[in-house]
């Protein structure tokens, strides 16, 4: 039974009651093999049938109003899913490990003033520069292997030039981001091939970080404030205490920027991408729009294509206390402590309750209808740069004439792990050059 037909008879949550009633530890292994290849014919029958599915490892949850009750209610839905691993990485507290405490607050608030949403202007024109160099040098070929060769070099040449964290070199602060984040986010099975280079990658980080850290204190020059990179901002506040940050916190909340940017930032343009190449009417639409002065019109055309497909499709979360989601509905459950729950982005922004017409591509959507920057406590701390990377490049992209997918299996978009994009071969030029 293929993905469609099984959504037209209600097959995914028959088949999952069959196996279950079979054998109860195997079963939810199927509900994660369709989130992985068939998340969205899956959620559209959760959604209609059984919105909230609890299973006997985890919980999923589908509707619009109840993943946004999740992501809202830190109190209760914690990240302790992926937490612990991310602080065993740093070797101690990181804030967006922490819900509510007095590290999150102190720290998330020290760095939403260092990624200054007045940056936004200088961060698009950077992305906009390191993608023209990456096209310039594909032109000749006609021909781009994206993920690498453009979105991934956009978001490292940001990390040296804009957080001030070039790497060794890019390809180790590539490989450190890849190894920490595949252990966070996608290590459901705890590989411990997978944790343990995730433990190497993350000592290395920050053994470098430190030394980058104590050159700035020998080297540094100019008044404080005067730099214009967010390490060098770090390095250069002046806090009273108790909200100074030591040394070793300057270094974790470091390493958090590659580490929440590398990775996510290809990962959405890939995906806003690879949903564009889809609807060549939507395309040509964007690509005449990225002409345009202002980009506003081009970036709605990246965000609602980013809306059909999310990097993160599920956000992790731990149930610390008993807890009635959905209350005062149909679809009222009782969600016991200890539960780990996966609430779907990717599934409630096509909530017909909430967003209207959620199968139609269309450039009117409120920004409170996207979900893919989070919601409530640990929604994108550097939203504002991130934004402007992502519509930035995949702009100067779409500048070029004729970008398509490359013929065959090449031009398929390609993940490991389940979610990373690893190869996207594009072609450009040509006819339409």
């Amino acid at each position: 039974m293929v993905a469609g037909e099984r959504v037209a008879t209600g097959g995914y949550l028959d088949t999952y009651e069959e196996a279950l009633a079979r054998d109860p530890a195997r079963a939810p292994g199927l509900v994660q093999e369709w989130m992985r290849g068939e998340w969205r014919t899956l959620f559209a029958e959760l959604r209609a049938r059984r919105p909230i599915l609890v299973t006997p490892a985890f919980t999923v949850v589908t509707r619009f109003p109840d993943v946004v009750e999740v992501l809202s209610n830190e109190e209760v839905f914690t990240v302790r899913s992926f937490g612990p691993r991310l602080e065993a990485v740093l070797g101690g507290p990181f804030m967006l490990s922490r819900d509510a405490t007095p590290t999150n607050w102190r720290d998330k608030g020290l760095m939403r003033v260092m990624l200054d949403p007045g940056d936004v202007p200088r961060v698009r024109e950077l992305a906009g520069r390191i993608a023209e160099e990456a096209l310039g040098e594909a032109w000749p070929d006609g021909r781009v292997e994206a993920v690498h060769g453009l979105f991934r070099r956009v978001a490292l040449g940001v990390c040296a030039e804009y957080f001030g964290l070039p790497g060794p070199d890019p390809g180790t602060l590539s490989r450190w981001t890849r190894a920490v984040i595949a252990d966070c986010f996608a290590n459901y099975q705890d590989d411990p091939g997978v944790k343990a280079a995730a433990a190497g990658a993350g000592a290395e980080m920050l053994a470098h970080l430190r030394e980058a850290l104590a050159a700035r204190r020998a080297g540094r020059a100019g008044p404080p404030g005067g730099a214009r990179d967010v390490f060098a901002r770090l390095v250069a506040t002046g806090l009273p205490e108790p909200i100074a940050l030591d040394d070793e916190r300057i270094v974790v909340n470091m390493a958090g920027l590659p580490l929440g940017f590398v990775e996510s930032a290809p990962g959405a343009m890939a995906e806003a991408l690879e949903q564009l190449l889809l609807r060549p009417r939507v395309l040509a639409q964007a690509a005449e729009a990225a002409a345009e002065p202002d980009p506003a019109r081009f970036d709605a055309h990246v965000w609602e294509a980013l809306r059909f497909s999310p990097f993160f499709k599920l956000l992790p979360r731990v149930c610390v206390r008993d807890h009635v989601l959905a209350a005062g509905t149909p679809r009222s459950t009782l969600i016991p402590a200890g539960t780990f729950v996966l609430a779907a982005p990717a599934s409630a922004m096509f909530d017909a309750d909430v967003v209207p017409e959620p199968e139609e591509f269309r450039l009117d959507r409120p920004r409170h209808h996207h979900l893919f920057f989070g919601h409530g406590h640990h929604a994108c701390l550097g939203v504002h740069p991130a934004r402007a990377v992502i519509c930035e490049t995949l702009r100067r992209l779409l500048l070029r004439p004729g970008v398509r997918a490359a013929p065959g299996p090449e031009g398929r978009l390609t993940r490991s792990h389940g979610i990373f994009p690893d190869r996207f071969v594009l072609t450009f030029g040509g006819e339409d050059a």
